[in-house]
């Protein structure tokens, strides 16, 4: 504002604005409070704008529109300047039509130049806040492909399965059969989720099913799991491991009895929430630090996707975990 005070002072009082102080001063303080309420309304233009047409296709529009209402504001603006000036005899100011010209035209380059630089500085900040995003989520992605291999290399989990295995072969053929199918299909998954960032609700159910399939075999009806996931939602992306994380954090915390079955839940309300609950029966002498690295895991990893937080609620009979369903609009930017 202060080089375009001098430069409008100095084309309406010419060479008097620097050769008496008392006009200079006078002059520059009336100026100053006409620019700053115009630039504050130049601004509140703006902000408008970029809430109203906010997407990076809309840059166009919204700097058309934003410039003409800039163009259409200046002219007002220098016009009401001007009269009151001599309306009011401010320093023996008499309007003057050249002035007006010159004046308009260093608003109208002005605001011109501040519009495509602050699109500019705007473009900048959001390519670095992508950038710092992208880095972290990198960071949990990584954090998540340890966490996941230590679920692979678990010699607890693995033995289980062989032992389970070994015992259906002599027991029950086709079962067995089923088992090594599903425990192929677990593994898979396992392994090849290092490679994927995001997988079909889908097919993350679909691993559930068989990863419950293995714990289903060892545990009997000391362990349940009820699905009730709409069909219209199962094409939406998930984080791979999201699922299993918390089936795990839920077996590890809880103690699986026959007559005090663990029941887990995985339901969806309206179109935006996954809700995994389970009833809360504690186990002596669980790890909380570790599993709970694995929630954290996932909370960060929803909240740099599609800025929403993974919401825990703890009672002392259930726990429920919210997990916000991804919008492919969402992801548009990943």
């Amino acid at each position: 504002m202060i080089p375009l005070m001098l430069i409008m002072n100095s084309i309406m009082f010419k060479e008097r604005y620097f050769s008496d102080l008392s006009i200079f001063l006078g002059a520059s303080a009336v100026t100053f409070v006409f620019l700053a309420a115009a630039f504050m309304a130049y601004g509140l233009v703006a902000i408008t704008l970029r809430n109203r047409l906010p997407l990076e296709s809309q840059l166009n529009k919204r700097l058309s529109i934003c410039i003409t209402i800039f163009i259409f504001m200046s002219a007002v603006l220098v016009s009401i300047v001007l009269r009151l000036y001599e309306l009011f005899g401010f320093l023996g100011y008499t309007f003057d039509e050249s002035d007006f010209k010159q004046i308009f035209i260093a608003l109208v380059i002005t605001n011109i130049f501040l519009t495509f630089f602050n699109e500019g500085v705007a473009k900048f900040e959001k390519y670095k806040a992508t950038a710092t995003e992208t880095e972290q989520l990198k960071k949990e992605y990584m954090k998540s492909q340890l966490i996941g291999l230590k679920s692979q290399m678990n010699p607890h989990f693995l033995f289980n399965s062989l032992n389970t295995l070994s015992s259906l072969i002599h027991e029950d053929e086709g079962e067995a059969e089923d088992f090594l199918n599903h425990m192929t299909k677990v593994y898979r998954y396992l392994l090849r989720s290092n490679d994927e960032q995001l997988v079909t609700l889908e097919t993350e159910l679909n691993f559930i099913k068989s990863y419950y399939f293995l714990l289903k075999a060892r545990h009997g009806e000391g362990l349940k799991l009820y699905l009730d996931i709409p069909k219209e939602v199962q094409d939406y992306p998930i984080p791979p491991l999201t699922l299993q994380f918390i089936f795990e954090h839920a077996l590890n915390h809880n103690t699986i009895g026959k007559e005090k079955p663990l029941n887990i839940h995985m339901y969806v309300e309206g179109e935006e929430q996954l809700i995994v609950a389970y009833n809360v029966q504690p186990k002596m002498g669980s790890v909380e630090e570790e599993h709970n690295l694995a929630l954290e895991n996932i909370s960060n990893k929803f909240r740099l996707l599609c800025q929403k937080e993974v919401v825990i609620e703890d009672t002392p009979v259930v726990k429920k975990i919210v997990i916000p369903l991804i919008l492919s609009v969402e992801m548009s930017r990943v």
